[in-house]
């Protein structure tokens, strides 16, 4: 038992009351929210006047529904649907839950649609409430609870009097969007997973089960970014809704999935090949193969509102055949269906009872400054399927067995014949995130480290059978007889211990079925599963200034130096804005193609070694420039394991990194460049624009202009070169093309711009040259990642010390660290380990 009191309190309303129109009510507070009348046990007048009942009280009644439970609490300042937990990274004193903060005004209560009576089960006294579900019995409620005092929503069980008030879950971490299985056990979405947001600075939640006590938590899903709303399936599988973006577009991908209860056979439901909606809090309808659930428009919307729909998968699960909108606006949440043709649903401060034909009943109407969430009947119903554990708790492996690379979709031109092994990779979470982009990760390319696992072969028909390891998030690239990637794998898959997972085919369709073997069995099956195949002597997470660099400086920097720039090419190591420069002209020359942050499922050899071409630059065709085999595996794993810039998440910079190493931009609108390089390179001007110059007004409309958006890589010809990240040089500045330009070469310059410099003695050359190095000064005073001294930020500390990774008495202006063996230790957190007493390290 915990310390919270559980109330009885009531209010009554009178069914059928005519409602104000939602205007007034917002303006008609109630005085206090909570107040109590002593020893009569019932509301003060003041929050009688909280509620206003509606017309379809009544009709409730008669379709079973006497008693309905709900929540309120305030909303959340963030837009985003998921960040409405925990801390931000930036700032652990920064809240992101309900309130911000702030006291919620959250309470459970029921509401007796008969009587009209309002009664509080639990008030929450400043802390918040939230995801109540009701049990198969009908009268038990279990729901997420943060207690005033603390910081973290864990679960808890009330029944439907207000009594037996208990705690299920405890530690540091948010326990929320719980839902029972038939078997009693909790299915529930938690920060346990502990990893952060890859494109926002908030904390993922990932799906765990446990029993009724709270006892013997296990995870189910091991995705890198956020699982939502769990609920179980009429065939006792578990819908939810699954948001992942693995070298592609991180902002369009939240659709459906569906697993089995022990996590095995995780397979998309619904969606997962449109780029855009969110569907999220499906539910399914009684007696009907059909999902109730919300259609949040774009990105999704905070509370998870939107449209309210139905979804039948039997058309495929891309098929919008299946989709229909019952509500024209997007202005509802939390639907749950009553019946074939009825639901619950809330929109900000009302309940409304619903139909298939868009009819919309009030309910009830709250008049405090929360909102309503979650109304659910308090009715019983009967148990789904339950379906047998697939798992096999000793092992750390599972098995996939592939029947035919050859099938799938946007598979156009690959013959049979041409695949000949499965490069294996693992994506890797991140323990930190302070941003909407990728920063030091990529250039606008991939948000997420991916580790190379190795290969394993495939068969003349196309099959292949092989292990991998349990509970990590693995995807692949199918590669040819020369090891040329041919088709990407744009999403991730998973299994569980001990599971043997099938597919039909690379991006299949997952209505298919294996096509016949003639009563011959698949080739890879005919004898033991392989063992994927490491690159002995390589590394397994690439870093483009250790791995990569290297290999430039010593083949192609001769060519491609600021004395020598062929092509306009530089790809020397030094460092710019914010990448080194050559790892940005690699990417802005079209060398590198990778998942350009675009849709998925991208048409083969379009992505990797196949489609790069910096593979032609080191075969010796490129002015006879060859490398040793190891230098040409080494930059093979760098293009097919994403491209990255940084290969450690410590290099993710905080608000204040990003604050102090942006200040290179507004300096340079200075009448020197105003003077000279507006005649040729403003808008409109026949040079290609110069970022540098134009007014904020300006890039938008450039923007415009192209079509693009702000996180689009745009690669137009020779325009890179006009990029403040080539010309700006933060190692040395006097090699800025910035000043080498208009410098003439008599003088050491290239002579390259017609409005040139009379010489380093110029008075415009050395206004530009102590410009860029006073803010050369500035950023290196803190040494950034890439320089000698690069030390992490203290919240990549915190969070590794929070996780057990560095020791609590780990001190960072003290203690020497070594970031990229930190990060791998971290990651190991992950790895299934069934000879230890906790198999899960990081749920120890």
């Amino acid at each position: 038992m915990v310390e919270a009191r559980a109330h009885s309190d009531k209010v009554c309303i009178r069914p059928g009351t005519v409602l104000l129109p939602v205007i007034v009510l917002f303006c008609l507070l109630a005085v206090s929210s909570g107040a109590n009348d002593g020893a009569s046990g019932r509301l003060s007048p003041a929050a009688e006047q909280l509620f206003r009942g509606g017309k379809g009280s009544g009709h409730l009644a008669e379709l079973g529904a006497e008693h309905v439970v709900f929540a309120t609490r305030l909303s959340y300042d963030d837009p985003h649907w998921y960040a409405n937990i925990g801390y931000y990274c930036d700032d652990e004193n920064k809240k992101a839950y309900a309130g911000n903060g702030k006291p919620d005004e959250s309470k459970l209560y029921t509401l007796n649609t008969r009587t009209g009576q309002v009664r509080v089960l639990l008030d929450a006294k400043g802390g918040s409430i939230r995801d109540p579900h009701v049990h198969y019995d009908g009268r038990t409620i279990l729901f997420s609870y943060r207690q005033a005092a603390a910081d973290y929503y864990n679960l808890y069980e009330i029944q439907a009097d207000g009594t037996k008030l208990r705690r299920i879950t405890q530690g540091p971490y948010d326990d929320f969007e719980a839902t029972y299985l038939p078997t009693d056990d909790i299915v529930f979405v938690s920060t346990r997973s502990k990893r952060w947001v890859g494109c926002w600075m908030t904390q993922v939640g990932t799906m765990f089960r446990c029993d009724r006590d709270g006892k013997n938590i296990s995870p189910l899903s091991f995705n890198l970014e956020h699982d939502n709303t769990p609920a179980v399936l009429h065939d006792g599988r578990i819908v939810y809704t699954r948001w992942e973006y693995v070298d592609r577009s991180q902002v369009g991908y939240h659709q459906l999935w569906a697993m089995n209860p022990d996590g095995t056979d995780v397979t998309a439901y619904f969606g997962n090949q449109q780029h855009y909606p969110l569907y999220i809090d499906a539910k399914a309808i009684p007696g009907s193969d059909e999902l109730l659930l919300i259609d949040s428009p774009g990105h999704g919307r905070s509370d998870h509102r939107g449209h309210v729909c139905t979804i039948n998968a039997k058309y495929g699960p891309d098929n919008r055949r299946g989709y229909h909108r019952i509500t024209p606006k997007a202005a509802f949440n939390d639907p749950w269906p009553i019946d074939n043709d009825h639901f619950l649903v809330a929109s900000y401060k009302q309940i409304l009872l619903g139909t298939r034909s868009g009819e919309l009943t009030p309910i009830l109407t709250y008049r405090g400054n929360a909102n309503i969430h979650e109304p659910i009947p308090l009715v019983g119903r009967p148990r789904e399927k339950v379906l047998a554990d697939r798992t096999e708790n000793n092992r750390s492996t599972g098995r996939m067995v592939l029947a035919d690379v050859y099938s799938g979709r946007n598979m156009e031109g690959i013959q049979r014949g041409q695949i000949k092994k499965l490069l294996v990779l693992e994506a890797l979470p991140k323990p930190v995130n302070f941003s909407g982009g990728m920063d030091l990760t990529s250039w606008l390319g991939t948000f997420m480290l991916e580790r190379i696992l190795g290969t394993v072969p495939v068969e003349e028909d196309g099959s292949a059978y092989f292990e991998v390891p349990a509970g990590r998030p693995i995807l692949f690239v199918t590669l040819d007889a020369n090891d040329m990637s041919v088709k990407r794998m744009q999403s991730f898959t998973n299994v569980a211990p001990g599971e043997v997972l099938g597919c039909v085919g690379c991006h299949e369709h997952r209505t298919l079925t294996p096509a016949s073997t003639k009563g011959n069995a698949l080739m890879a099956v005919r004898r033991p599963p392989n063992k994927i195949e490491p690159f002995r002597g390589l590394p397994d997470v690439l870093d483009f200034r250790r791995h990569i660099q290297p290999i430039l400086s010593e083949h192609c920097a001769a060519c491609h130096s600021y004395q020598e720039p062929q092509g306009h090419v530089v790809l020397t190591e030094d460092l710019g804005v914010s990448w080194s420069i050559s790892y940005y002209t690699l990417l802005a020359t079209g060398q590198v193609a990778d998942g350009r942050n675009g849709f998925g499922n991208q048409k083969p050899r379009t992505i990797g070694s196949s489609a790069s071409e910096l593979m032609r630059k080191i075969d010796g065709s490129h002015y006879g420039v060859t490398v040793t085999p190891k230098q040409w595996r080494t930059i093979w794993l760098w293009l097919e394991s994403g491209a990255p810039y940084a290969g450690t998440y410590a290099a993710l910079r905080n608000e204040k990194d990003q604050a102090r190493q942006g200040l290179m931009y507004p300096v340079f609108a200075s009448h020197v460049l105003n003077q000279r390089c507006r005649q040729c390179h403003a808008p409109g001007k026949k040079a290609a624009p110069l970022p540098l110059i134009m007014s904020e007004k300006e890039q938008r409309e450039l923007r415009q202009k192209l079509q693009t958006a702000p996180h689009e890589r745009i690669v137009r010809e020779n325009d890179y070169r006009f990029s403040a990240h080539v010309l700006l040089n933060t190692s040395r500045a006097e090699h800025s093309p910035l000043l080498l330009g208009p410098l003439p070469k008599a003088a050491g310059g290239w002579g390259s711009c017609p409005y040139q410099f009379g010489g380093t003695d110029d008075p415009d050359y050395r206004i530009l040259l102590a410009t860029i190095r006073k803010h050369k000064e500035q950023l290196d005073r803190v040494p950034r990642f890439g320089m000698p001294g690069f030390k992490p930020n203290r919240q990549y500390v915190r969070e590794m010390k929070r996780f057990g990774v560095l020791s609590r008495e780990f001190n960072l202006s003290r203690d020497p660290i070594d970031v990229f063996e930190t990060d791998q230790r971290y990651w190991k957190l992950f790895w299934c380990r069934p000879d230890t007493a906790g198999k899960w390290a990081y749920l120890e």
